[in-house]
This record gives structure tokens, sequence and C-alpha cells, in this order.
């Protein structure tokens, strides 16, 4: 994979995972998404809704299918905010905490799995190497607006 370029293997990778949980989750009439929405809930205190398309990292557009979709399957229930009378607060339903346990299971065993097949060496490298691709693109340190100005 030497001769690949990272943004290459990187997207390769998750596309590979993406097909891998959603294949899973298809056994059980669900996707990858969903799986990834029940885990990003609190189970006790339930979660803003403004809050989780950032945390998972999904526009407001797909985000908001999918927690129609999952509130039409009984999986959350939306209620207003106390602390914030314009706000909703998603809460999982017990259907929806079955279901985010099943998640939870296959998540893990994934991790389980790599670990099992990994140094830590490597393992901590590939988090270090995450985690200066993320604060790169974060800090806008990849293409400068100054630089690429016409």
């Amino acid at each position: 994979m030497k001769d690949k370029t990272i943004d290459y293997v990187l997207r390769t990778t998750w596309l590979a995972v993406t097909k891998m949980y959603n294949e899973e989750a298809s056994k059980f009439d669900s996707t990858m998404a969903t799986g990834f929405a029940l885990l990003s809930i609190d189970p006790e205190k339930g979660t803003p809704s403004t809050a989780m398309g950032p945390k998972m990292g999904m526009e407001a557009t797909s985000l908001s299918r999918t927690l129609k979709s999952m509130e039409a399957r009984g999986l959350i229930e939306r209620r207003p905010n106390p602390e914030d009378g314009r706000g909703v607060l998603i809460f999982l339903t017990d259907f929806g905490k079955k279901k985010r346990a099943y998640s939870k299971e296959k998540v893990l065993t994934f991790n389980e799995a790599i670990r099992k097949n990994t140094s830590e060496e490597q393992l901590q490298h590939f988090y270090e190497v995450a985690e200066i691709i993320n604060n790169m693109i974060s800090n806008k340190n990849i293409y400068n607006q100054k630089e690429n100005s016409l």
C-alpha cells in the first residue's frame, strides 16, 4: 500500500468498514448510520438533537432523515429540552436501548479483532497519524485560503 496516497487508503478503508458494518446491521433490519446514532445518544440523559450532527460528523439533512427513520421504527423518542424550550432531546426507547447494546457489541468486536492483529505500537501510531490529520484539517493547515486565492 506504500504507493497509494494517504487519502486513497483512508477512503478505501472507511468504505470497507462501512460495508462490513452495513452487512452486519442488515441482518437485523438496520444500518450503520442507525447504529452510530444509537451509540451517540446518552442512554440515561438523552442527547440534544443539535449536538448529534457534529458528534457524528453528519450533515443536518442526513441526520434528520436518520432520526425520522429511527423514530418511525420505535428506537427513539423526541422530548422538549427542559433547559432550552426551543431545543429537543433525543431519548432511546427500551427497544432502542436493546439495539444500542447490539451496536456496541459489534463495535467492540471490531476493535478487539483489530487489537488482536496489531501491536500496541502500531495502534498508537495509527491514532497519532489520525490525530495529526484531523488537527491539520481543523486548523486549515493543508489548503491555506491565502495560498489558493487566484
